[in-house]
């Protein structure tokens, strides 16, 4: 191939013996690195897609010619655009393929990092208009590549929450969807219009905006922070074990999405994350790092995101996680899943008489409901059901099932004495809040968000900043008073204690009990299945009902003014 396309390319560049050995040499050696590049870059897609370790040197030679093709074609510009005829859109998916290694090196690493190098080669293809010319050539190929662009882009925006180059990208990509069915009127246009459709349903999906003094929307992280982090005090006696791994599930009908991620799954893979720091200050230009160079310890969990997995590919990424878990390390399986419930009546109460939630088919799949056309004495097959999770028990276990089933996994048992934790969503909300489940689980956002998720029950859509970060401040100290409560419990299950000593798992328990003790307070939030779960059960009056917890509760109420929306003396309820 590289031959064919040196013979044509000197042949029109004149008589080829007028062309100078150096510049030949030039030509050949970058036609070798692009093939070179292409043929690895494709056989990325071959590699297993689970397994923490067969990738990484498939990946480092990847990133090594890129980084040599991409310094070549800096170096030799003037020669490549006289003898090969080197177009501007050709550099474009050259610094495309590089955003595209980056961020696939996110995916495979969960540093937080190597989405800003992502981000910093994507930016220079839209700063230097590399794609801007594919509009004048007839090839409707060239600008599918260049929307493909836009919504890869997109993506990693979403992800560093730059809203603000979200909404100009998609103001852009319109544009360009448009033009391209204009032109071409091809068949993909429906495809391309729900892309549209997605993104916007995707960033409308907070339903509180925090606001500026000018009334400019302030983007809010809630990734790990060295400020936003919750540490450990004097005296707090917890386990040593570490998160290391974890699976995150969307298979939710009907919620926001775009690409590959639910709402739910966008929002607790930041809730497993730190915030991302550069790799490199010098990215002003494009330029590689070595793809072995890592950030000083900051790392992330390892994460697998399956949106919509069949039971077989679920339990294989399961088990590829159980199996590389390290010592003393903690893996954690996160589900946001579609509940699926007994089709027939059990007289037994053991690990599948339950239900659980749904795994994905493509058949028997009725507006979200699982049709068996089966013997109704058999059990769900496209389910996972609490039984299915009791091998990988072995290891210390930490759950959490955001389902209208999710009480199936409140009858675990603990076979093998290691820790493990279950934190259930509550089974069904209150009509008022029902109608936006669609923008992502209420208990998801605790976990990832508690002070949008306590606002949005209390009934608000907007806030000041300077009174938003007042009761950021408020919520830490009320986090710190949690960790004191289940630090200093008496009748708390250890399990609990021997995950607290990690971070992330820190965090998340203090957000699940004040979730909790914000619905048992809540005026309408009165059924038991309005209340998130736990196996093993938290002792109450120490932890989601205890009057210290309550008042704290009420004053942050207080701070906002919506105080009438909850129980003033709640215990006086029970």
């Amino acid at each position: 191939r590289t031959e064919l396309a040196l013979k044509e390319i000197m042949s029109s560049g004149g008589a080829e013996d007028d062309i100078p050995q150096a510049e030949r040499k030039t030509v050949t050696d970058f036609c070798y690195l692009l093939d070179k590049s292409k043929q690895l870059f494709n056989g990325l897609r071959d590699l297993p897609q689970y397994g923490q370790k067969q990738w990484q040197s498939y990946f480092g030679r990847t990133f090594d010619v890129y980084t040599k093709l991409w310094k070549f074609q800096q170096q030799h510009r003037q020669v490549l655009d006289n003898r090969y005829g080197l177009k501007r859109w050709q550099i474009g998916e050259i610094a495309s393929k590089i955003g595209q290694l980056y961020y696939h090196y996110y995916l495979r690493t969960s540093e937080t990092s190597y989405l800003n190098e992502a981000f910093s080669f994507y930016s220079a293809i839209r700063q230097r208009s590399y794609y801007s010319q594919v509009n004048k050539e007839d090839r409707p190929e060239l600008v599918v590549k260049k929307l493909r662009y836009y919504a890869r882009f997109i993506v990693v925006c979403l992800l560093l929450n730059k809203m603000d180059v979200v909404k100009d990208l998609v103001k852009e990509l319109s544009d360009e969807i448009e033009d391209y069915t204009h032109r071409f009127n091809t068949e993909d246009q429906v495809e391309w219009n729900l892309v549209l459709q997605e993104v916007a349903a995707f960033i409308e999906a907070d339903p509180v905006m925090v606001l500026n003094d000018d009334n400019t929307i302030v983007i809010t992280s809630n990734r790990l922070s060295e400020t936003g982090a919750l540490l450990l005090e004097q005296g707090m006696i917890v386990g040593q074990l570490a998160l290391a791994d974890a699976l995150i599930i969307g298979n939710c009908n009907n919620q926001v999405k775009f690409s590959e991620l639910t709402i739910d799954m966008f929002r607790m893979l930041q809730a497993l994350e730190r915030e991302p720091m550069n790799l490199a200050s010098q990215m002003n230009k494009p330029g590689m790092q070595e793809s072995t160079e890592k950030p000083a310890r900051r790392e992330n969990p390892h994460k697998y995101l399956l949106y919509k997995p069949t039971f077989s590919q679920l339990y294989t990424f399961l088990a590829a996680s159980f199996k590389e878990l390290p010592a003393n390390s903690v893996l954690l399986i996160y589900l946001s899943a579609t509940g699926v419930f007994p089709s027939g009546r059990s007289d037994s109460e053991g690990p599948y008489d339950f239900g659980g939630v749904l795994t994905n088919s493509n058949r028997d799949i009725i507006n979200g409901d699982a049709i068996h056309k089966r013997n109704q004495s058999y059990k769900e097959m496209h389910c996972l059901h609490p039984g299915d999770l009791y091998p990988f028990t072995r290891k210390p276990l930490f759950i959490i099932v955001d389902s209208s089933n999710s009480v199936a996994y409140k009858n675990f048992t603990n076979l093998f004495g290691q820790p493990l934790v279950c934190l259930l969503s509550p089974t069904a909300y209150p009509k008022a809040l029902q109608d936006q489940s669609q923008r992502g689980s209420l208990f998801t956002l605790f976990l990832n968000n508690p002070l949008m998720a306590f606002l949005f029950v209390s009934g608000l859509s907007s806030m000041r900043r300077g009174l938003w970060e007042k009761c950021q401040d408020y919520l830490r100290k009320i986090n710190r008073d949690i960790a004191q409560l289940l630090t200093h419990s008496r009748s708390i299950d250890q399990s609990f204690l021997q995950f607290f000593g990690d971070e992330f798992l820190r965090l998340l328990l203090t957000r699940f009990i004040f979730c909790s003790a914000t619905m048992r307070m809540h005026k309408i939030f009165r059924e038991t299945r309005n209340y998130p779960e736990s196996y093993p059960q938290l002792p109450r009056d120490e932890t989601v009902e205890n009057p210290h917890l309550q008042k704290h509760i009420l004053e942050l109420a207080s701070i906002l003014d919506v105080r009438n929306v909850f129980l003033e003396n709640t215990l006086d309820d029970y």
